[in-house]
């Protein structure tokens, strides 16, 4: 497998289509910008890895008539009155999360680590959060 690596932003410009074939088929694709070095990576191989390596071990419980949910370690909890709208507010709370580490949580030390959770959200649709959220049953 050869990786496919780029020593400049311009020549990694000239080339971009050879790096985004690379990322597509799951190869080594990689860009150094002064003394930094991203990969490109596939989202959907990307989304992925991140719901392997990052269990949702969300919390469901049935109280007071309706349901609620949590992912401890998180600050993100919902309610609803039946089980599909507790997972649907959960969700969106994750959602919201995401949207608040991107614009201010990200460098907040005890936010800091939440990186492949937020990427995780982001990069998911609804019905694959729900399935990471809870399984695939319906």
């Amino acid at each position: 497998m050869t990786v496919v690596h780029f020593d400049s932003y311009t020549d990694a410009r000239t080339h971009l289509k050879a790096l985004l074939d690379a990322a597509e088929r799951g190869r080594v694709a990689t860009v150094r910008r002064e003394s930094a070095v991203t990969a490109l990576v596939d989202v959907e191989r990307l989304r992925h890895y991140l719901t392997v390596v990052t269990p949702s071990r969300a919390q469901v419980v049935p109280e007071a008539g309706g349901w609620s949910i949590f992912i401890p370690g998180l600050p993100v909890a919902a309610d609803g009155a039946t089980f599909d709208q507790a997972v649907a507010e959960m969700i969106a709370g994750l959602r919201e999360y995401a949207e608040d580490w991107q614009d201010h949580l990200l460098d907040t030390p005890n936010h800091r680590e939440n990186w492949g959770i937020v990427q995780l959200i982001s990069l998911s649709d609804d019905d694959q959060l729900r399935e990471w959220l809870v399984g695939a049953i319906r």
